[in-house]
């Protein structure tokens, strides 16, 4: 007999079972009550069934009925047919509830409620079921096989959450696939719940021949998806989504002919999407996203003519669009974003009357925009962005009325921007940037009143910034960035009060004086004014601006002090650098401010001021010279000792004002061992106490016999790189030697010694707590983005590990040693011998020697990965690429244990960010790694507690990033 193998053995254990003694007054016998009875009383509260009551009056048994208790429905006989408790706050588990006293039940009903453990066996004893409902609970372990014994069954569902269909992605940091569905995975654990069902699923569900709804939403259901599966010929819904199913989806799936909805989104299914679903013609809703599908779509999807939902994006999937998606007029929402589809855009697509939200961006796609997408009149989301596409914008676009999104970023779009995009009152977003469009901003532009981002960056904009932008009063983010304008800023900007993310109008040609009304934007979080010709200073208005985190005003001809607020005091140096003559504190890199105000009037001050400027002028070109003509001697190998007191070339101290060949000499009993805090394989650091008191430290190099050549190469390196940066977090030198005795640097002594050396050591791993390790990682990921993005050219430090990170007094940390530094030169082929240390190197230098700045990137991942684990990662890194690459590595476990773990919201939410970004810099791909700037940026702003976004301004990053947590 067919599933007698299930069957026997649960009603044996229901006939051999001991059932836990009831508590209240014995009924007669009725096995239901009892049940019922027994399983109330193991249940965390009971007062929702508190109608669950015996009484026995006269001893008339009639009393001991449950059909009058609550969720409870009956037959005509008395038998139990219903059991109803949905959302009705239940907490405890099944085990008390014996279902072989209920062979009549056609209902079971407990969604929506707080029950956990696991699903008993002897459900598969209800033989008669019709309805199965558990979804949303805390139910943990596989689904028991005898759930193949619900031949009658009709519904069956174990969701553990209430997202039946598709679950919109944010965005995450990193644009590829499998960064962001590791990113919407972590979302989903932390909306949801932690207790899932798990475990492969069972083929036999496949005999369940009158099922028209199977629903195992958000699960962690492994393994193939059973090819029985196909044998459900009555089934109408089967959802499978947000669970971890692998392997190729089932072709047995296109004799699945009733079925209008499909859904197989996030999960780790492979191969392509068979030809047989498109003989699917009932099918309504079909979500494929968030996989690791590839091959081409079938041709014949909408065959049917009904299909209304379909989403297939964030996947490899290539080839051509569908042909019937040309004519399938039933659609309502379509995405295919981040995949490699081919077609052209004017050709491939029809008209849609009842289509509402439309993504195709970021595939293969070429063609134009057609002026009959403005016959999709429900249209409120359209998104081209990230394709090939020309042409201009069609000013029939401006008749989609119901619009809210419109991104067309990252084309070849040309042309202007039409007027009437004015008319478009429901826009949200405006992303027009990274394309070739030229002419001015339309100054209808400041009728879209409920814009809240607009974005016309990278184009070739010209004219004036139309005041009329002043208008958009709910304007979040505003970037006009690398375009040709010119003009003022117009003050009206001011008026956007609302601004929050960004306001960038870096790299065009803006002049005059910066109105002080933008200091009313007290919401805003970033500013980017650099690359332009602004002039005069900069407003005390800009000291009122509380929420902001970040500014750049570099590359202008600003005069005068700096506001005193946090975000210039904790600004790097650069962000105020190659202006005509700011001015603030020495520790921004600026010269200090004439504080020396007369009472007899503003004529002393004036003269004063201009004496100081004309003196550190005269200093400053005097100290460029020396830098310079110590650079040349250095390269035709002549750094010999000054005639004059053996004067150290480029040294500088602020308290001695030079440093003596000889005071070296002297405070180390000439390099003696007993001085020296550190050796590596080229060099030997002294801790040098100078006559002034000042502590240094002293680099020597070997000069080995018949290794100078390669050493003084290295030495130039870091002489040139060391000498022409400047950053906090960067080691500060201040001389050199090249003696012919002795070739050495003169650095800023590093009190706590280098990473590597205390996180090996217990006590001092300790006291480098969460948010002292927090603040090394960002310290570090700041110099990087310094040295890749603000020198010009670039450079690579090529060996960032452990040991060249040095901590201070404070535990902040500076990136050293730049032997193996080189400039990333844009017109060359940068390859190179490898350099740097092992375990720390990009895998990409195993098959080749082109270095670009995403070596650094990939060593920043490994340290970060160091510091949070409080050791070197090891094999786990080489082991880790494919686990990486497929958003599997599980590293929220990887954390120091010398450490207590974090308890702190805050920390929690900083380091889950910090690992999602360790896993985007470990990508093997280096192309799909992030910027440091972008990593910088992220660590600063987004770190804080949860949901905030930032626009990144510079030249590499438009769109916002959010990070969700809990």
């Amino acid at each position: 007999m067919p599933n007698l193998f299930f069957f026997l053995p649960l009603a044996l254990s229901a006939v051999l079972g001991v059932l836990p003694p009831p508590s209240t007054a014995q009924p007669p016998h009725n096995p239901e009550v009892e049940t019922l009875l027994r399983w109330k009383q193991s249940l965390v509260t009971q007062t929702i069934v508190s109608s669950w009551i015996f009484n026995q009056t006269n001893g008339n048994s009639s009393a001991s009925s449950p059909c009058n208790w609550r969720g409870i429905s009956c037959n005509t006989a008395g038998n139990v047919t219903g059991l109803n408790l949905s959302n009705t706050g239940l907490q405890g588990t099944l085990d008390h509830l014996n279902f072989s006293y209920f062979p009549l039940l056609l209902r079971l009903d407990l969604r929506y409620n707080q029950l956990n453990g696991t699903i008993p066996a002897n459900i598969g004893l209800l033989s008669n079921l019709v309805y199965l409902d558990l979804s949303i609970n805390s139910f943990s372990g596989s689904i028991p096989l005898s759930v193949a014994n619900l031949t009658k069954v009709v519904e069956l569902d174990f969701s553990q959450n209430a997202i039946i269909g598709e679950l919109d992605p944010l965005l995450f940091p990193g644009r590829g696939s499998s960064e962001a569905k590791t990113g919407l995975l972590s979302l989903q654990r932390l909306l949801l719940t932690d207790n899932l069902l798990s475990g492969p699923l069972p083929s036999e569900i496949g005999n369940l021949a009158d099922l028209t709804l199977l629903a195992l939403v958000n699960n962690s259901f492994s393994g193939p998806i059973p090819q029985s599966l196909g044998n459900l010929t009555k089934i109408t819904s089967l959802y499978l989504g947000l669970n971890q199913f692998s392997g190729q989806i089932p072709m047995s799936f296109g004799t699945l002919t009733k079925l209008t909805n499909l859904t197989l989104h996030l999960n780790h299914l492979t191969g392509s999407v068979p030809e047989q679903i498109g003989n699917l013609s009932s099918l309504v809703v079909f979500h494929l996203m968030w996989n690791n599908l590839s091959g081409q779509l079938p041709p014949q999807l909408c065959q049917g003519g009904k299909l209304t939902n379909f989403t297939a994006g964030y996947n490899n999937i290539t080839g051509p669009i569908p042909v019937s998606l040309k004519n399938c007029t039933s659609l309502c929402r379509v995405r295919l974003e981040y995949n490699q589809l081919t077609g052209n855009l004017d050709r491939d697509f029809g008209v849609y009357p009842n289509l509402t939200y439309f993504d195709l961006s970021h595939n293969n796609l070429q063609g134009k925009l057609s002026p009959r997408w403005a016959e999709c009149k429900s249209l409120t989301f359209l998104n081209f962005g990230g394709n090939s596409i020309g042409g201009e914008i069609p000013v029939e676009i401006s008749q989609l009325n119901q619009l809210g999104k419109l991104d067309l970023s990252s084309n070849k779009i040309s042309g202007k921007i039409p007027a009437q995009v004015g008319n478009l009152s429901k826009l949200l977003l405006l992303n027009l940037s990274d394309n070739n469009i030229f002419g001015q901003i339309p100054l209808a532009i400041g009728g879209l009143s409920k814009l809240e981002k607009l974005d016309l960056s990278m184009n070739m904009l010209s004219g004036l910034i139309p005041d009329q932008i002043g208008d958009i009063s709910r304007l979040l983010f505003l970037s006009l960035s690398k375009n040709q304008l010119n003009g003022s800023i117009p003050y009206q900007i001011g008026n956007l009060v609302t601004l929050q993310t960004l306001l960038d109008l870096s790299y065009n040609s803006l002049t005059g004086q910066i109105s002080p009304q933008l200091g009313k934007l007290k919401s805003l979080e970033a500013l980017n004014l650099s690359h332009n010709s602004l002039s005069g200073s900069i407003p005390d208005s800009f000291g009122e601006m509380v929420s902001l985190l970040a500014i750049d005003l570099s590359f202008n001809e600003l005069e005068g002090p700096l506001p005193d607020s946090r975000v210039f005091n904790i600004s790097p140096p650069e962000a105020f650098s190659h202006n005509k003559n700011l001015c603030g504190d020495p520790v921004q890199g600026l010269t200090p401010c004439n504080e020396l105000v007369s009472e007899g009037g503003k004529g002393k001050k004036g003269n004063s001021r201009l004496i100081i400027i004309a003196i550190s002028t005269l200093l400053a070109s005097v100290l460029l010279l020396l830098c310079l003509a110590g650079v040349i001697l250095f390269r035709r190998k002549s750094f010999q000792r000054n005639q004059k007191d053996d004067v150290i070339s480029g040294a500088d101290l602020s308290s001695t004002g030079r440093i003596l060949y000889g005071d070296i000499i002297r405070a180390t009993d000439d390099f003696d061992d007993a001085y020296c805090i550190g050796e590596g394989g080229s060099a030997k650091v002294y801790k040098v106490n100078l006559p002034s008191g000042q502590e240094v430290a002293v680099k020597k190099l070997f000069m080995n016999e018949g290794s100078e050549i390669r050493d003084i190469k290295s030495f130039e390196n870091e002489i040139k790189t060391l000498t022409e940066i400047r950053h906090r977090n960067i080691v500060k030198i201040y001389g050199f030697c090249h003696h012919d005795k002795h070739t050495f640097l003169v650095c800023k002594y590093m009190e706590r010694g280098s990473l590597k050396n205390i996180l090996s050591r217990e006590k001092e791993a300790i006291e480098l707590d969460w948010s002292k390790r927090v603040n090394v990682v960002k310290g570090v990921a700041h110099a990087l983005s310094y040295l890749h993005h603000s020198c010009v050219p670039p450079i690579i430090h090529r060996d960032i590990s452990s040991k060249n990170v040095l901590l201070n007094s404070d535990l902040e940390a500076c990136i050293s040693d730049f032997g193996t530094a080189r400039f990333l030169k844009p017109d060359s082929s940068n390859w190179t011998a490898v350099a740097g240390t092992y375990g720390y190197i990009a895998p990409e230098l195993s098959y080749t020697m082109a270095v670009t700045e995403k070596c650094d990137v990939f060593s920043f991942g490994v340290l970060t990965l160091e510091i949070l684990m409080g050791s070197h990662p090891g094999e786990l890194i080489s082991k880790s690429y494919s686990a990486v690459d497929n958003g599997q590595i599980q590293l929220a476990v990887m954390l120091d244990p010398r450490l207590p773990p974090p308890t702190s919201q805050k920390f929690k939410e900083e380091i889950d960010s910090i690992l999602n970004l360790v896993m985007w810099c470990l990508r093997v791909d280096p192309h799909s790694r992030p910027t440091m700037y972008e990593v910088s940026r992220v660590l600063e702003i987004n770190t804080r507690a949860g949901r905030e976004s930032i626009s990144e301004f510079g030249n590499s990053v438009k769109d916002s990033i959010e990070l969700v947590a809990s």
